[in-house]
């Protein structure tokens, strides 16, 4: 499984809708293959999360994972492994939270952003078969980027104060020692 080179913010893949899956090309080899190679891509990038849009493809195709942000103390679960194919996400009530979040796409820039705390998921997995379930808290917030990407929308057209926006460097050292931020949120 080769590891696709991911794209950057000035890309136009980064700002065009991606295209819905035609259900019967899911199972197809070349697709599973692609999405293979995602999974090895964020895993290769030490991300959480990528969208087919971030590797030049335009398909409504993402796939996540967060084993690493496990913290039983804060109540935080390990997210396992899922690819979402044509997928529909429903906010859920709740207020905003604001997080730190970075991109693949925009490396070394981290800010707070606002995301809905739980979400609904609607879609196909890899098999094809239906998504249907509520992502809440980090996971939430990872559909929620991953979702944007599908329709041409990075993080910083989320955030309501360029303020915090920072090189991950400075961030580390100035903001997040400081507990300016909810949480350290890895790229996504």
């Amino acid at each position: 499984m080769p590891v696709l080179p991911i794209v950057r913010l000035g890309h136009p893949a980064l700002r065009t809708p991606a295209e819905p899956v035609v259900p019967a090309r899911v199972v197809e080899r070349a697709f599973q293959r692609l999405i293979d190679d995602m999974v090895e891509t964020m895993r290769a990038a030490e991300g959480v999360g990528l969208a087919a849009p971030q590797v030049g493809f335009g398909l409504q195709l993402f796939v996540y994972e967060a084993l690493d942000a496990e913290d039983p103390a804060r109540g935080i679960p390990a997210i396992p492994l899922r690819a979402v194919i044509n997928p529909m996400v429903e906010p859920l009530p709740g207020e905003l939270v604001y997080d730190w979040e970075g991109c693949l796409s925009i490396p070394d820039l981290r800010g707070l952003v606002p995301r809905h705390p739980a979400v609904r998921v609607r879609g196909l997995d890899r098999g094809g078969g239906a998504l249907d379930y509520v992502a809440r808290g980090f996971e939430a917030r990872i559909v929620q980027h991953e979702f944007d990407h599908l329709n041409g929308v990075v993080f910083l057209d989320r955030m309501r104060d360029l303020q915090s926006l920072a090189f991950y460097d400075e961030w580390e050292r100035f903001l997040a020692e400081s507990g300016a931020g909810a949480r350290s949120a890895p790229p996504e």
